[in-house]
C-alpha cells in the first residue's frame, strides 16, 4: 500500500506491506458485531444489575440500549463515508489531526486491549466450578473472582490462541465467528426460553410476585442510572463498535456497517430486557427470603450466576451449557476484540501517531506487529484488573469517553462538508449527535470517580508517551500535531468531566445525583459547539479526506463471508 499518511513525503506505509482484505459480507459484519456484543457481559450483567437495581434493572438495559444506539447511529453515518479499518481513531484526524486522534486513539486502544483480557477472566471464573482458576476475595468492599496461578497460566495460552487464529487473517476469523455466534445466539434465547416457561408453569422457581417481594426499585430511581455504567450492562453492548473498525474489511460498507451496528444493537437490547425479566421470575422464592434485599442477593456458586440459578432450579442439563457457554462466549468476544485492537494500533500507525511498524501487515492482510503488541498490553492488564468485577469499569468507561468523538465529527462534518456524499444520513441534523454526546458524558459520570481517575492516569501516561515519541524518530516522516484545532474543546473536555465526576460522585454526592443531569448538558452543549468551531481549515480537512478515500479505494472489493 502506497497511500500516504497525512500527506508527509517519508510517511507513506511501506510498500512491502500486503493490504487489508474485503472479506466480510453483511451477514458476517453483523455477527462480528452481535458476537462481539454478546460476551461475558450477560453472563453477569443480569445478577450484578438485580443487586443494584432490582427488578427496575430492566429500564437500565433498556435505556443503555437507547443510549449506546444515539451513539452507534453517528458512527453508521460515519462507516460508510470513510470505510476505512481502525475508524474510531481516525475520524477524529479528518477533522482535527493528529493530536485529537492520537489522544482518543490511545484510550480506545487501551480499552479494546483490555477485552480480551476481561473476557478469559469471566470465563474461567465460571469454570472455577471444576478446576481453582479463581478465588473469591474481598475488594473495596464487595467480592471479586480473582485469578490464580493456575487461572493465569491458562488465561496467557487463551489469549495467545487469539494471536495465533488472527495471525492467519479476518478471513478465517470470520468463518470461525459465524458459527460461535450461531451457538451464543442459542444459549442465551434457550435460558430465556427455559426460565420463563418453569417460573409460569413450575414451582421450582420464582413467580410474578418477585418483582414486588422485596420492592421493584429498592435503591430508588438513581440506581436505574448508575446500574449501567456499573453492573456491566453498557459494557455488554459496545461491541457494535466491530462494525467500524472493520469498515476496510467489508464488501459493501454503504450497505453493511448501517445494517450490522444498528441490527446488532436492536436484537441484542431486546434480548437482554428478556434476559433480566426471565433472571428476575426465576429466582426461587426461598433464595430471596434468605437474601432479605436485592442487595444483598446471594446464593451457592454464584461466581456463575447463571447457571447456578439452572441448578437450583433442578435444570442441570442447563447449568452444564451454561457453563459450556461461559468458555465458548467470552473466547469468542476475545478474539474479536483482538482482532479489533490491532485494527486501532494499526490505525494510529497509519495516523503518524505511533511508530510505522504498527501499520504493516503479513501476507495475510493482517497487522502482525499491532496484534503482537495488542497481546503483550492485554497480558499487562491482569496485574492491576486480576477479576472481571475490577476491570469491567474501567473497560465501560474508557470506551465510552473514546466514543464521545464520534457525534462530534459527524456534526463537525456537516458544517464544514454539508455537501459530501453521505450514503446513510441522520435526520434532524445537529440533533441526534448532541444527544449521543450527551450520552457518552452521562455514562461516564455514571461509571463513578473510583473508575475515572483510573481513566484519567491513563491518558496522562498516552501523553507521556506522545512526547517520547515525537522527540525521538525520524521527525520527517511525523505529521504535525495540529495542537490547537484538536487541544481546544478536548483538554477542556476532559477537565470538565473530571472534576464532574471529582465533585459530583454519584456514592460520595448521592444528594446532587439529578444536578448532574444539568450540568452534564451544559457540559456537553458546550464542548460540542466548541468543537464545531475549533476545526481545521478546510483545505486541510479536504486533503485528510481525500487520503482516507484513497486508502478506501486502495484496499478495493473482495469475497463475501
Amino acid at each position: 500500500m502506497s497511500a500516504s499518511i497525512n500527506g508527509k513525503p517519508g510517511g507513506s506505509v511501506p510498500k512491502q506491506q500486503v493490504k487489508l482484505k474485503r472479506h466480510l459480507g453483511p451477514i458476517a459484519l453483523l455477527f462480528t458485531a452481535i458476537g462481539s456484543i454478546i460476551g461475558s457481559g450477560w453472563l453477569f450483567g443480569a445478577y450484578n444489575a438485580s443487586q443494584i437495581a432490582g427488578p427496575a434493572a430492566i429500564f437500565s438495559w433498556l435505556i443503555a440500549g437507547i443510549m449506546v444506539l444515539m451513539i452507534g447511529l453517528c458512527y453508521a453515518e460515519l462507516g460508510p463515508m470513510f470505510p476505512i479499518s481502525g475508524g474510531v481513531v481516525r475520524y477524529p484526524h479528518l477533522v482535527w489531526g493528529s493530536f485529537a486522534s492520537y489522544s482518543l486513539g490511545f484510550i480506545t486502544w487501551v480499552s479494546s486491549a483490555a477485552v480480551p483480557a476481561i473476557e478469559v477472566e469471566g470465563a474461567l471464573t465460571y469454570a472455577t466450578k471444576f478446576a481453582p482458576f479463581t478465588e473469591a476475595q474481598r475488594v473495596s468492599g464487595i467480592t471479586v473472582h480473582t485469578l490464580t496461578p493456575l487461572g493465569l497460566l491458562v488465561a496467557v495460552a487463551l489469549m495467545a490462541i487469539f494471536v495465533v487464529i488472527n495471525y492467519f487473517g479476518v478471513l478465517l476469523f470470520a468463518q470461525i465467528n459465524n458459527v460461535l455466534v450461531w451457538w451464543k445466539l442459542f444459549i442465551i434465547l434457550l435460558v430465556i426460553a427455559v426460565f420463563l416457561v418453569m417460573a409460569f408453569g413450575t414451582t421450582q422457581m420464582g413467580n410474578m410476585d418477585n418483582f414486588t417481594t422485596l420492592g421493584f426499585a429498592p435503591s430508588g430511581a438513581s440506581a436505574i442510572f448508575t446500574c449501567i455504567a456499573t453492573a456491566g450492562i453498557t459494557f455488554s453492548y459496545l461491541g457494535f463498535r466491530q462494525g467500524i473498525e472493520l469498515a476496510g474489511e467489508t464488501t459493501n460498507p454503504k450497505r453493511n456497517i448501517p445494517f450490522a451496528i444498528i441490527g446488532s444493537l436492536t436484537i441484542t437490547a431486546i434480548i437482554y430486557a428478556l434476559l433480566q425479566v426471565a433472571f428476575t421470575l426465576g429466582i426461587p422464592e426461598h433464595v430471596l427470603q434468605s437474601s432479605g434485599a436485592w442487595s444483598h442477593l446471594t446464593f451457592t456458586n454464584d461466581a456463575g450466576p447463571l447457571a447456578a440459578l439452572a441448578t437450583l432450579g433442578g435444570l442441570t442439563w442447563l447449568a452444564y451449557l451454561l457453563y459450556a457457554d461461559a468458555i465458548i462466549s467470552p473466547t469468542d468476544t476475545g478474539l474479536i476484540y483482538t482482532t479489533i485492537a490491532a485494527r486501532v494500533s494499526y490505525a494510529q500507525g497509519r495516523n503518524g501517531n505511533a511508530p510505522r511498524w504498527l501499520a504493516t501487515t503479513n501476507r495475510h492482510g493482517v497487522p502482525h506487529w499491532s496484534l503482537f503488541l495488542t497481546f503483550i498490553v492485554g497480558l499487562i492488564m491482569f496485574l492491576p484488573f486480576p477479576s472481571w468485577q475490577q476491570l469491567v469499569g474501567f473497560i465501560t468507561s474508557a470506551t465510552v469517553l473514546s466514543f464521545g468523538s464520534g457525534p462530534l465529527v459527524v456534526a463537525a462534518l456537516r458544517r464544514q462538508m454539508g455537501d459530501h456524499v453521505r450514503p446513510f444520513k441522520l435526520p434532524g441534523g445537529y440533533t441526534i449527535p448532541l444527544i449521543a454526546f450527551y450520552c457518552a458524558n452521562l455514562i461516564v459520570f455514571w461509571g463513578g470517580w473510583a473508575v475515572n481517575f483510573k481513566i484519567f492516569i491513563t491518558i496522562l501516561l498516552g501523553y507521556i508517551l506522545l512526547v517520547v515519541f515525537q522527540f525521538t524518530g525520524d521527525r520527517s516522516i511525523k505529521p504535525k500535531l495540529d495542537f490547537k484545532a484538536g487541544a481546544l474543546w478536548l483538554v477542556p473536555w476532559l477537565v470538565l468531566v473530571g472534576l464532574q465526576s471529582w465533585l459530583m460522585d454519584p456514592t460520595s454526592h448521592p444528594d446532587l445525583f439529578w444536578w448532574a443531569f444539568i450540568t452534564n448538558a451544559v457540559i456537553a452543549v458546550v464542548v460540542f459547539f466548541i468543537a464545531l468551531w475549533a476545526h481545521l481549515p478546510l483545505e486541510k480537512v479536504q486533503h485528510y479526506i481525500e487520503e482516507a478515500e484513497e486508502e478506501a479505494r486502495e484496499e478495493g472489493p473482495g469475497v463475501t463471508v
